[in-house]
């Protein structure tokens, strides 16, 4: 009886269907990142169109923030006062601009942010030198 040799194994390695499946998911994770859309900041940026009317002196109050508190319109004001101010003028047309100083803690930037979201009023950040 003739002994049989073994055949040898063959050492290779198809790559043809790893570059398949390199592709799938290469197209599934670029279909899958344009549909989550971060929801950080909800920003209005600005548009070109003409419809809008730009806002009013009487319309725009200033609130500028130091390193010492808020200034409403020139008048120091705490973060009372200033929630209660902005109650009044919510729903309305109106705009607020926002100026923090160089050296303001960018916590009570926030503070005026949050209160112009929460009564739905136009914020406008002007950073001032």
């Amino acid at each position: 009886m003739p002994i049989k040799k073994r055949a040898k194994v063959n050492a290779e390695f198809s790559m043809s269907s790893l570059t398949d499946i390199i592709f799938l998911l290469l197209i599934f994770f670029m279909l899958t990142s344009t549909v989550v859309a971060p929801n950080a900041l909800n920003l209005k940026l600005p548009s070109r169109s003409n419809s809008q009317t730009p806002p009013s002196d009487r319309n725009l109050d200033k609130v500028r923030i130091s390193s010492d508190g808020f200034f409403f319109n020139g008048r120091r004001i705490d973060e009372a006062g200033l929630d209660s101010r902005l109650s009044g003028k919510a729903r309305s047309n109106y705009s607020l601009l926002i100026a923090p100083d160089e050296k303001a803690p960018i916590e009570l930037v926030v503070v005026v942010m949050d209160l112009a979201r929460r009564y739905e009023i136009n914020g406008v950040l002007a950073a001032e030198k």
